[in-house]
């Protein structure tokens, strides 16, 4: 399903609201964090380079949004207790969660599943899935205290449809989606929890340009070009739907 692509966000649309964006360095997580800030949201930046969070920090600052919080973390080497601890030191700090965008992911490799390195596959898995489903689980008490929240995980083509040589990155984003279903479900008569996904879709960033070294960046959408449908999901006027896959922008060939 298409998301509201043309979107106008108001201008105070994520007033007080506290969001937590993953991968928040670079990227469409950087893209996400200052839209959310320039939206009113305070915005805790997850990454696992905390000069590339503090940029982002300085940025938000800069264009007078509300001070942001930084919470270096990686999901690699994370574990069960990382993400309770985490989970305590949000809620020591704001109380409860109006948000949560899991945009960080590696790309692993493309080649042929005959050849997968064993080890890089379940790297894959453990940044693109399991730890956004165990922070996820963490984190549900203070999603539930707010009065209505939003989850947002990414997604991708290869989610949808697998394609050969895609391997782990598009087995993760497969069963993402499936999370995302069996989460949403779960939720729907206990909480105002939004759970969905979307896919960016072909968007200028280092994973597209290692995914397709040959394709000229400049055709593509910048991380900005798509934020309206991040902000749409985000936001209140995308209450009611849960459960559901959203994409960024049209489709592409590739």
């Amino acid at each position: 399903m298409n998301c509201k692509i043309d979107y106008q966000a108001p201008a105070e649309l994520l007033k007080d609201r506290i969001i937590l964006v993953t991968g928040a360095g670079n990227g469409i997580g950087r893209a996400a964090a200052l839209a959310y800030a320039s939206h009113g949201a305070t915005v805790i930046l997850l990454g696992r380079t905390t000069s590339r969070l503090e940029e982002v920090y300085d940025a938000i600052e800069a264009a007078g949004g509300p001070q942001p919080a930084i919470y270096p973390l990686d999901f690699e080497g994370a574990t069960p207790e990382d993400y309770r601890h985490m989970a305590e030191t949000l809620d020591q700090e704001f109380g409860r969660l109006d948000g949560l965008l899991h945009n960080a992911g590696i790309l692993g490799r493309i080649t042929p599943f005959e050849q997968y390195n064993p080890e890089l596959w379940q790297q894959v898995m453990q940044i693109n899935l399991n730890g956004p489903v165990m922070m996820t689980q963490a984190l549900l008490p203070l999603l539930k205290a707010a009065d209505q929240a939003s989850v947002i995980f990414t997604s991708s083509g290869v989610g949808h449809k697998g394609r050969a040589f895609w391997g782990a990155y598009a087995v993760s984003k497969a069963a993402t989606e499936n999370f995302v279903e069996v989460l949403a479900d779960e939720l729907e008569n206990t909480s105002r929890i939004r759970i969905n996904s979307i896919n960016p879709g072909a968007t200028r960033t280092a994973m597209r340009q290692t995914a397709f070294p040959g394709e000229d960046p400049q055709t593509l959408l910048a991380p900005e070009d798509i934020m309206p449908s991040y902000l749409w999901l985000m936001g209140p006027d995308s209450e009611g739907h849960s459960g559901e896959h959203f994409e960024a922008q049209p489709p592409r060939n590739q």
